[in-house]
């Protein structure tokens, strides 16, 4: 664009053009590319991940590792690559081997794999602890396991918080630890109604709550029925940051079928 306006202008001048009439014309094309300049500059200002490139991320989601599970760590980061994702969070029930061996798996490849842990509480439902370190033991108060996360510097990721088909905090309990739930996820491509995913999605905005959304993908099928569309990151203060712009992915599969082909690969374990 640049050089087509110099050359129109040059040729305005040899047609007659005043060079006062070019010189104004372009002073004005140079303005234009400094301000346009000057708005990308304010964009990388107000978001530091303005350049970086989009991905998808399935946050939530298991392998062999957790008990009702049969996804061979190697072949679900196969899978995840080949559905297109850029990043994925490995949170097993209660154990954290999962995820260490994914992360170690994953080094070569562009695919990022965000080591965690779901964590049963003792009363109060199930707690994600995000980019973890160590192992979380299972059974330990709503906050305690929270704070077990942020002690080795996790964060803190808030799993189906309204799936009343299973144990989930109760309100007062929810609302006296919000202010340290890091991201709250407001989709989650498993639960049997739609209206607790919706349930979430307003929670979250009235709260102003960062959201998260997940697969929680027991079978190779379902990775990536549930994502977000974010900039690609580094560490959890990026990836946080990443989250604020997110667009959420609902891309949903017949709960059904995804459930039959668990209690299938499930069944398949034991006959072994």
């Amino acid at each position: 664009d640049e050089l087509r306006e110099r050359k129109a202008a040059a040729g305005r001048a040899e047609a007659g053009q005043s060079f006062r009439e070019v010189a104004r014309e372009l002073d004005e094309l140079y303005r234009g590319l400094a301000g346009r300049r000057r708005d990308r500059a304010v964009r990388r200002a107000t978001d530091p991940l303005a350049d970086r490139p989009w991905i998808v991320a399935d946050l939530h989601m298991h392998t062999s590792w957790s008990h009702d599970c049969s996804i061979g760590v190697e072949e679900l980061l196969d899978h995840a690559e080949a559905e297109g994702l850029g990043a994925i969070a490995i949170t097993d029930h209660n154990t954290f081997g999962g995820a260490l061996e994914a992360v170690e798996a994953a080094r070569g490849r562009e695919l990022i794999v965000i080591p965690g842990e779901e964590v049963k509480s003792d009363v109060q439902g199930e707690v994600i602890g995000l980019f973890l370190r160590e192992e979380i033991p299972r059974g330990l108060s709503f906050g305690e396991t929270i704070a077990a996360i942020r002690e080795q510097g996790g964060l803190v990721y808030l799993p189906h918080p309204f799936d009343r088909m299973h144990a989930i905090a109760d309100p007062t309990t929810l609302h006296r630890h919000l202010g340290e739930i890091d991201v709250f996820e407001v989709y989650n491509a498993r639960l049997l109604f739609e209206t607790y995913n919706d349930e979430a999605v307003r929670f979250a905005r009235k709260y102003n709550l960062i959201a998260g959304a997940g697969s929680d993908a027991h079978v190779l099928q379902g990775v990536g029925t549930g994502a977000l569309r974010m900039r690609a990151f580094e560490g959890p203060e990026e990836f946080l940051l990443s989250l604020r712009g997110a667009e959420v992915l609902r891309r949903p599969k017949s709960l059904a079928y995804l459930q039959s082909l668990k209690w299938a690969a499930q069944v398949k374990e034991k006959v072994r």
